[in-house]
């Protein structure tokens, strides 16, 4: 059970931000049949990706396999793909066709340059989308290149999530006596409406388009530090009172190189004081000052270390029996997703069930 119980969506199988939406909707309760191929997948993963999903094995390109899609679509409230623009349509599987199957359908649509445009048909991964959104320029500081964490920006924030937000948004207006439809869902898109805030802070002059020049990416109360045991930490401490506090933890609520919080100008030199300062002491020992007050500060962790952090501990964010994965997120007070992760099927392993709801062979 859980917030989507009820809703059916069908998922063809590929890689990245379209099986992480269908894991996000199965999280949150939906039943997602996972169609995939039969035998062992090409990139071998650990299968969170497919959790709490059933899986029907079917080789598309075989006789009365697209038949059999249709089938499941009939009953289906959404459908998930994420092939390159008219793949699904040389399948027999476009929009047209589901669509005339189940009127009601939202077709949801996974890609990175999106269904239309000169790059449409053009191959491509998580950076390069986000690079030309805009939404890469900001990650780094200004003398080295942008790096951004793997996949986060643009395949899971910019793709998934929205692909996921779109197919429910769909769902609702479908059910509210509207017609199914299309939700053309590209990373490029998405990462780039994630840059609204930014552009927002832009448009008031509180953020440039020169890197590590702006409150969010230039400041010393703004930034990441090393500590003396490689490690490093983060501060944030953005408003007024929060900036005094940190002052007065680390011993330089007099010292006046930092009085002008936000003199531009000053920056530079405030921002290797403090990173001189932040080398003398090893994380924890920066933890055992910081964390937890309103100095806005947090250790850099690696995952592992995420899922052990007390915090994290308490709210049960991460599973760390067998595979560390984390736990389905948002929570609801009503309909709360499972505690445990829902369990990873095998390849093909609804084949029996599913094919005889749907009274067939194939």
């Amino acid at each position: 059970m859980g917030v989507l119980s009820g809703v059916r969506i069908v998922e063809i199988a590929g890689i990245g931000p379209g099986p992480f939406c269908g894991m996000l909707l199965a999280d949150l309760g939906a039943e997602v049949i996972v169609v995939e191929r039969p035998g062992a997948a090409e990139i071998p993963t650990a299968g969170i990706l497919r959790r709490g999903k059933r899986s029907l094995a079917l080789d598309l390109k075989a006789p009365g396999a697209v038949d059999t899609v249709l089938a499941l679509i009939e009953d289906a409230d959404g459908l998930i793909e994420g092939m390159r623009p008219g793949a699904m349509e040389r399948l027999g599987l476009g929009p047209d066709v589901c669509l005339a199957r189940n009127p009601r359908l939202a077709y949801g649509r996974m890609t990175g340059w999106g269904q239309q445009g000169p790059l449409a048909q053009a191959a491509g991964h998580d950076n390069n989308y986000i690079a030309l959104s805009g939404a890469l320029h900001y990650a780094g500081a200004g003398d080295v290149p942008p790096v951004a964490p793997p996949t986060l920006v643009g395949d899971l924030g910019g793709g998934a999530l929205y692909l996921a937000l779109g197919i429910v948004s769909a769902i609702l207006h479908a059910r509210g006596g509207g017609k199914g439809q299309v939700v053309d869902a590209a990373i490029v898109d998405g990462s780039a409406h994630m840059m609204n805030l930014l552009l927002d802070l832009t448009a008031t002059g509180l953020m440039r388009e020169q890197r590590a020049a702006s409150v969010l990416d230039g400041p010393h109360w703004f930034n990441t530090y090393r500590c003396k045991d490689g490690r490093d930490i983060t501060i944030g401490a953005l408003e007024a009172k929060f900036y005094q506090l940190l002052l007065e933890k680390l011993g330089l609520a007099g010292d006046r190189r930092f009085a002008a919080q936000h003199a531009a100008g000053q920056w530079p030199l405030q921002r290797a004081a403090f990173a001189e300062l932040f080398a003398m002491r090893t994380r924890d020992e920066w933890c055992a000052l910081l964390e937890g007050s309103d100095a806005c500060f947090a250790p850099v962790l690696a995952p592992s270390e995420a899922a052990r952090h007390p915090h994290l501990q308490a709210r049960g964010t991460y599973s760390t029996d067998g595979v560390l994965q984390a736990n389905a997120a948002p929570r609801f007070s009503g309909t709360p997703a499972p505690v445990v992760p829902n369990a990873v099927p095998a390849v093909g392993q609804h084949n029996e069930e599913i094919l005889a709801r749907l009274n067939r062979k194939v």
